[in-house]
């Protein structure tokens, strides 16, 4: 069992890759934000990389195990504690029954950290995943953010669960305030609906993160387009507006002047278009980046590039990727 004494900001229980397949029923997948810290920190603790885990948004969570684990912190640096010494992330460590783990604030660049638990937290499946989708109120623990109070149980380790391990040094993920995140233009984009201009400046500028970000979805600056059309004809009278169409996940929806990137929970459906689609093996870069202060700028890939990214970004979820400490 695992004993939450502080929530913090924002904890929740998720696993990887989420609830796959209910877009059409209004169901984004949730899971993490960083789905490479995340599946590291699973690994690092003996799990399958999709194993419901912790992500701690922003910090200031506190936990004490009942009963003898594995754990790992992956991801932002929340200046972990074990019983109140230092531990090190990307790293293994064995807790005994009453140890207490506890996250502080943020210590440098990086926005979200990932607690793993062998066994995985073993809380019950909802249409096929324990992450927690907060704008449906499913999933994870009662579907919501974890609270002081609340008890987590836990699943059976694995004959693989051990301390002492970490990520390879050169493989341990680089944080900073400035993020290059790949894309794919469309499913709206030049010429029908932006001009070309429109895409030359959002693939060269710097976009700055909102501060009203979230798991939802990632505002962006305020754009004034120039539009290769002047309405949205039937749809409405901005040429932002389209008949109502499916958003993918990662999708840059454009709603009016302002673009939005659609995250892990972000809407399945609506009315304006999406000039690009962030890459899948680029996702886990939003997770960590700092609302209201980091910086975005997009590279273009096409799709062949995209897959290509991702193929790369799967052989580092691997035991090969750890060692022995």
């Amino acid at each position: 069992m695992l004993e939450v004494k502080n929530g913090g900001i924002e904890t929740t229980v998720q696993d990887y890759p989420g609830r796959i397949g209910l877009l059409d029923q209004g169901i984004f997948p949730a899971g993490p934000m960083d789905d490479l810290a995340f599946r590291l920190a699973n690994l690092l603790v003996g799990n399958d990389p999709g194993a419901a885990g912790l992500e701690v948004t922003a910090g200031g969570a506190e936990f004490v195990f009942t009963d003898a684990r594995v754990i790992a912190v992956c991801g932002a640096d929340m200046q972990p504690r074990l019983n109140g010494a230092p531990i090190e992330r990307w790293r293994s460590y064995e807790v005994a029954p009453g140890d207490s783990l506890a996250l502080g604030w943020l210590n440098g660049p990086g926005f979200r950290a990932y607690v793993a638990v062998s066994g995985g937290i073993d809380v019950p499946v909802v249409l096929g995943s324990r992450a927690t989708y907060a704008p449906g109120e499913i999933g994870g623990h009662e579907g919501r953010a974890l609270r002081a109070g609340d008890r987590l149980p836990l699943g059976t380790p694995s004959s693989a669960a051990a301390g002492g391990r970490r990520v390879k040094p050169d493989l341990v993920p680089t944080y900073g305030s400035e993020w290059v995140v790949e894309a794919v233009r469309g499913p709206q984009a030049d010429p029908d609906y932006f001009t070309p201009e429109d895409m030359d400046f959002f693939f060269s500028h710097a976009w700055t993160l909102d501060r009203n970000s979230n798991r939802t979805g990632y505002r962006l600056d305020i754009h004034r387009w120039q539009w290769a059309r002047t309405t949205g004809g039937v749809a409405g009278g901005h040429p932002s507006n389209i008949l109502d169409n499916g958003y993918p996940v990662g999708a840059v929806n454009v709603a009016g002047d302002q673009p939005i990137i659609l995250t892990v929970d972000g809407p399945t459906l609506g009315g304006f278009v999406c000039c690009a689609v962030v890459a899948q093996a680029a996702m886990w870069k939003l997770g960590q980046m700092v609302p209201g202060w980091d910086k975005i700028r997009f590279k273009e890939v096409d799709i062949a590039q995209a897959a290509d990214l991702a193929r790369q970004l799967e052989r580092v979820i691997s035991a090969d990727s750890l060692e022995r400490v």
